[in-house]
């Protein structure tokens, strides 16, 4: 045999030796899964909240004003601290104080005709004691003048006396009884005058009553061209200037604000948690808030308030057919800061994290490795806790099918599902509270290949590069 003979014949022995082995590998591998693995681990974990918002002082006040006017002067600026009672803005107050001076007059030129009605009382009260008095007098004279002419009358028929001092004593006794009918016709007056007079004087009571309700409204009105401050804090906002309007607020259209005072003493992280985290946030969690503007600085703070209604937010990207947006629903959550740095200002964007729940050393496995598979009611996995039972799509029977949460967890190169309890859920991991013990390796992915993977499937592990 030639020298090239041999060397084809060791070539082609060679490629079927080849083949051989590929072929081999080929049915050996076929139907083995390339996989992605992770451990069950024993660590702490920590499950958190979080919710965008913004910075805002625990309290402040829109300073506006309780009538119209100009602004006439602005002594503070934006950035001024001021103290409670301090002058924020004047306005003009020509017609006010007018008003005010004018209330005034009215008012004392009530009360001095009041002073007037007091002494006509008390002239009238004079005069009917004198008309009393001159009364008692008449009734004197009189009871004096019929006593004479009774004596007279007698003795005139007795003929004891002449015919002209009969007369006389008759006379003097129709004078006497004349004068007394005239006191008490004067006393009569006198009463009459002094009861006008009290109810004159009860009238300018009245009237100084008015007048002095009238005072205080002016000097009401002319207090509120002053606007002071009702806090200590900071000028957070100052939109207005000296020579503008300030305009008052009538009912669903507000006024105008003159200027935002804030107290910094206390600072907040206001921020709005979703629907589905809010059952989790606790009065008193602590949090742990990023402000835009101060880069990777964490403030700390602690949950102090938590809202009981819900804010509606519209979502652009699931609008209907009906050409409305559908709700997606968050709730307020106020969280009061620690150690507030003094570069903080109102309105600054952050992020808070909040800290719902803590485990410590507990088994672990990383989220992407649960998954959920459908088992009939027979099957022993089915049949353990947590399963949750679902309509079959067989139209032919009322069967159902059970849903049950596990992973996938790898024996000597085979996948076998393992249904599992879960707990609290971190940032890239879940608490595995039965169902696996630590080191237990699992499928964490590929996620297409998780989806579809199915129980006791031979699998690969794929090499990390």
């Amino acid at each position: 045999m030639t020298t090239k003979k041999k060397f084809l014949t060791a070539v082609l022995i060679a490629v079927a030796i080849l083949s051989a082995v590929g072929y081999g590998m080929f049915v050996r591998n076929r139907g083995v899964v390339t996989v992605q693995t992770g451990r069950a681990i024993r660590q702490d974990l920590t499950q958190t909240v979080s919710a965008n918002g913004e910075i805002k002082p625990k309290k402040y006040v829109n300073v506006s004003s309780n009538m119209m006017g100009r602004i006439v002067r602005l002594p503070v600026k934006e950035g001024d601290r001021v103290r409670e009672g301090s002058l924020l803005v004047q306005l003009e107050s020509i017609q006010s104080e007018a008003d005010v001076r004018s209330a005034e007059a009215s008012f004392d030129a009530a009360q001095t005709e009041l002073e007037g009605m007091s002494a006509s009382i008390r002239s009238a009260e004079a005069t009917v004691a004198s008309a009393k008095a001159e009364i008692t007098r008449s009734e004197a004279d009189l009871a004096r003048a019929k006593q004479n002419f009774s004596r007279a009358e007698q003795m005139t028929r007795e003929g004891l006396i002449a015919k002209e001092q009969y007369d006389r004593a008759k006379a003097d006794f129709d004078i006497s009884s004349a004068q007394l009918n005239a006191a008490k016709a004067r006393l009569a007056q006198a009463e009459a005058q002094e009861a006008q007079a009290l109810t004159q004087r009860a009238s300018t009571a009245l009237r100084i009553a008015q007048q002095r309700a009238a005072l205080t409204r002016a000097r009401d009105q002319f207090s509120k061209t002053t606007i002071r401050s009702t806090l200590d804090g900071i000028i957070t906002n100052l939109p207005v200037n000296e020579g503008e309007i300030a305009i008052v607020g009538i009912q669903n259209q507000p006024g105008t604000t003159l200027m935002t005072i804030a107290d910094m003493s206390i600072i907040t992280a206001e921020v709005k948690v979703d629907e589905t985290d809010i059952v989790n946030v606790r009065l008193g969690q602590e949090a742990r808030i990023k402000v835009d503007a101060l880069g990777d600085r964490m403030l700390l703070g602690q949950v102090t308030e938590i809202g009981n209604s819900a804010l509606a937010r519209t979502t652009s990207s699931s609008i209907g057919t009906s050409g409305t947006g559908q709700e997606a629903k968050d709730f307020k959550v106020v969280i009061t800061l620690d150690d507030p740095p003094p570069e903080l200002r109102p309105g600054l964007s952050c992020t808070a994290t909040i800290e719902t729940a803590t485990r410590q050393q507990i088994v672990t496995a990383p989220i992407q490795a649960l998954t959920i598979r459908e088992f009939d009611p027979a099957d022993p996995i089915a049949q353990s806790t947590g399963a949750v039972a679902v309509t079959a799509p067989a139209a032919r029977a009322n069967k159902k099918k059970v849903e049950k949460e596990g992973v996938f967890v790898i024996n000597n190169g085979v996948a076998f599902f393992r249904p599992v309890k879960t707990g609290i859920t971190g940032t890239t991991d879940i608490e595995i509270v039965e169902g696996l013990t630590e080191n237990d390796q699992i499928v964490t992915g590929p996620y297409q290949v998780l989806r579809t993977l199915a129980d006791n499937a031979r699998v690969k592990i794929q090499k990390v590069p």
